[in-house]
């Protein structure tokens, strides 16, 4: 499956369908892209960023994605991870997280003032 975010994938999808004459859908000048990390660390350096990698770039996702309570599948096929790799390490972000205890634990609480325990 491919995944892209939403307004690119209507580009690479037709880049695709017609072929490319270039080669790469993805490219420097028509020149295919040989080194990513560097071409990373080039687009940081650009961007003014500092000790990011695409380990952090990933960490943020899984956690912006958890904490807006995206349903756990979804965001773990986007970030292609497993969803309990996901759930163990990001699932805490996430705002269903022990809810259900908190309200069993609430609604029991309210129970024992109204009679009086």
């Amino acid at each position: 499956m491919l995944f892209a975010f939403p307004p690119l994938l209507p580009h690479l999808i037709r880049a695709h369908n017609r072929g490319t004459d270039l080669g790469h859908v993805i490219h420097d000048n028509g020149k295919r892209i040989k080194n990513i990390k560097k071409g990373f660390k080039a687009a940081c350096r650009r961007a003014g960023l500092n000790d990011v990698t695409p380990h952090t770039m990933r960490h943020t996702a899984a956690t912006w994605l958890m904490q807006q309570g995206v349903k756990t599948w979804e965001a773990a096929g986007f970030l292609a991870m497993t969803e309990g790799t996901l759930i163990k390490t990001y699932g805490h972000h996430h705002p269903d997280h022990m809810r259900e205890a908190a309200e069993a634990i609430g609604s029991k609480l309210k129970r024992m003032v109204r009679n009086g325990a």
